[in-house]
């Protein structure tokens, strides 16, 4: 299994290579200011697929924080087991907000290249910005709070509460019709069937790529965070809500003066 493995990497390290040629040697894009440049959308797509769908993961993991498993946990080692699901949200929240950060990029790359400025002051550039705004909260919270518990509540309060605000502006709020009547962003690119040909193989392909190297990406970030709850928790390291993680029953030694020598350093 690990040699399959080490024969993969590779492998798909070669196809997003070729991917990645692919991607300039399509024929360029009719009805555009610059075709040449279009190619920006293969990656823009995917990164705004890849955020929504981390995204929803995230949620997923946040929701399971709250959610009440009666399994004859300790306290503590249900606090342990929220901070695992805690972990799996953090991280899937971390890759959606590089995505969504990789989609803005792109996106103002795009309003360059076809409108002919960086800001337009498009209805659904600024609702994605405020969309943005919004999801960066989530890190901002995570880091006011050192206690690993507490962290894990209000970080995945947080992340519930804000998931329809953002879903509404990122899905719902550019598709109204007053929106797409003053909008210049293709919205309903996909859903109308106008993305054919060369154009459509390479961007779905790319999709798939990209979602591969995040899948890898997420299960090697959760990898490590479990592993140093685990440990913190084996060693005795881990304090949650003043509670100690080391388990029932151990004992640490604790050095106590002889009374004899007492004695003799008073006299």
């Amino acid at each position: 299994m690990e040699k399959l493995k080490n024969l993969l990497r590779p492998l798909f390290f070669v196809a997003f290579s070729i991917v990645t040629v692919w991607t300039y040697i399509v024929p360029d894009a009719k009805g555009f200011q610059y075709p040449a440049m279009a190619r920006i959308f293969f990656w823009h797509f995917p990164c705004s697929i890849l955020l929504l769908a981390f995204m929803f993961t995230g949620i997923y993991f946040s929701f399971r924080v709250f959610k009440r498993v009666d399994r004859g946990f300790t306290s503590v080692e249900s606090a342990i087991e929220k901070m695992q699901w805690d972990s799996r949200a953090e991280a899937a929240m971390e890759l959606g907000f590089i995505w969504a950060i990789l989609t803005m990029v792109t996106g103002i790359l795009f309003s360059l290249v076809q409108w002919g400025a960086w800001w337009q002051w498009d209805p659904r550039q600024t609702s994605f910005l405020i969309a943005l705004l919004i999801y960066g909260g989530y890190f901002a919270l995570r880091n006011s709070f050192p206690d690993p518990e507490k962290r894990a509540h209000f970080s995945g309060a947080y992340c519930l509460a804000s998931a329809l605000p953002i879903f509404f502006l990122v899905l719902v709020y550019p598709r109204l019709p007053q929106v797409q009547a003053v909008s210049f962003h293709p919205t309903n690119t996909i859903m109308q069937g106008q993305l054919k040909g060369q154009y459509g193989y390479v961007t779905i392909t790319m999709l798939v790529l990209m979602s591969i190297l995040s899948v890898w990406l997420y299960r090697l970030r959760t990898r490590v965070v479990l592993h140093e709850i685990a440990l913190d928790y084996k060693n005795g390291n881990l304090e949650i809500s003043g509670r100690s993680a080391t388990p029932s029953g151990v004992v640490r030694p604790v050095s106590v003066p002889d009374e004899n020598e007492s004695a003799t350093e008073r006299n």
